[in-house]
């Protein structure tokens, strides 16, 4: 039997915010927003609004830069459950 979401369920899925780690991983290489949205093939203001959380990356984009910071997905991105 498959279970559906309630409304309020879909709505909590949906708008959970994801914190991350970027801004540390970039100043740990020593890298600028620039650069790492060169290396990734994104624009600087994608980088720029991912950072502070206002901007929640594609499952692609976020598995690529937690790849490129040599880590797990999970150890770069995670749920805000305030």
């Amino acid at each position: 039997m498959e279970r559906t979401l309630g409304p309020r369920a879909r709505a909590l899925a949906v708008e959970t915010p994801v914190k991350n780690r970027l801004r540390v991983l970039r100043a740990e290489r020593e890298w600028s927003q620039a650069e790492l949205a060169r290396r990734r093939g994104v624009s600087r203001q994608t980088v720029n609004a991912i950072e502070p959380g206002r901007y929640d990356p594609s499952l692609p984009l976020a598995f690529d830069i937690a790849g490129l910071s040599g880590l797990s997905i999970e150890a770069v991105f995670a749920p805000d459950r305030r």
